[in-house]
């Protein structure tokens, strides 16, 4: 209730195939078989055939030993990760995308010719000639702070789904007057009366042509997109947070019955928890009633199908 007081290549495994022994025996004199009996030649040719057939032996055992070892080793260890060519720089981290375009948006409205927005630091005058052209320079004057608009408006869109809005950059006016409550000490409730205090401000909503209003937002999106950038977040898309607090606001339950309040310093508090945890956003919307919030979210609605060119599925 914050807001409302009474006051490289990986190497390769060893195959076992290195250069080979040569296991053959050395030469021997030859045997004159004229002359040698027939055992002696049949002794002679397997004594030369042995170092050979032994020679054959221990290089299989070499190989099948080096293939298990390898077969062990890419069973038990992660795979080698190469390392990057020298000279080429790494990927660098993709950009978020933009979920909701500018681009799209259809504005049932055509915006007003006009030269481009000049720089953020120097639009206040401009802005307020093209909202005061939207809404008339009386409740222009009565309802918005106009130093700083823009920066304000992206701050306080920022901050409604967040825990606290700080009034210090919001772009409106706040609502006059104290939180009218009903009931007593021991049981406190928001009053129909303080729904009232807010009819002036939904009047004039319902009046701006949404239309205008979404062209106007196009026609000026730049300076929005630079000030959300300026807020901290230079690789976000302003737009996106835009539609994001919309879907928030929209998704703000709706309450039968009397809101209880609590007192436990200064300031109201919802007295139901799960309500007063809800974000600064949706407790503006629980603490004007229902019936009102109603009107706004019909509002947000029409806004969010025009700044993205659809309508929310149902």
């Amino acid at each position: 209730m914050q807001g409302d007081s009474p006051a490289g290549t990986p190497s390769r495994p060893p195959q076992g195939h290195g250069e080979f022994v040569d296991t053959r025996a050395p030469a021997e004199p030859a045997f004159d078989l004229g002359r040698a009996p027939p055992h002696v030649e049949r002794l002679a040719a397997r004594e030369r055939r042995r170092p050979a057939l032994w020679g054959a032996v221990l290089l299989a055992l070499a190989v099948v030993a080096a293939l298990a070892y390898w077969f062990q080793q890419r069973a038990s260890s992660p795979p080698p990760v190469a390392p990057p060519v020298a000279g080429t720089p790494s990927a660098p981290p993709a950009e978020p995308p933009v979920r909701h375009p500018i681009e799209d948006a259809r504005p049932e409205a055509a915006a007003p010719v006009a030269a481009a927005p000049p720089s953020l630091d120097e639009s206040d005058p401009a802005v307020a000639d093209a909202l005061a052209a939207l809404v008339g320079r009386g409740p222009l004057e009565q309802f918005a702070t106009l130093s700083g608009f823009v920066r304000n408006v992206v701050a306080t869109i920022d901050n409604l789904p967040r825990n606290k809005a700080p009034r210090r950059v919001w772009p409106l006016v706040p609502t006059p007057g104290p939180l009218v409550t009903t009931g007593g000490k021991d049981a406190t409730y928001l009053g129909a009366e303080n729904y009232r205090r807010y009819e002036p401000a939904l009047r004039l909503m319902e009046s701006v042509d949404t239309g205008q209003l979404v062209a106007l937002y196009v026609r000026l999106y730049p300076l929005f997109q630079q000030a959300y950038r300026d807020l901290g977040y230079p690789d976000r898309y302003f737009n996106d947070r835009l539609i994001e607090v919309i879907d928030h606001l929209l998704a703000t339950p709706d309450v039968p019955g009397p809101i209880a309040l609590a007192q436990p310093h200064v300031l109201y508090v919802f007295a139901d928890p799960a309500l007063e945890a809800r974000s600064a956003g949706q407790k503006i919307l629980l603490r004007i009633g229902p019936a009102n919030a109603a009107r706004v979210k019909a509002k947000l609605r029409d806004i969010r199908r025009q700044v993205t060119g659809r309508a929310l599925p149902r």
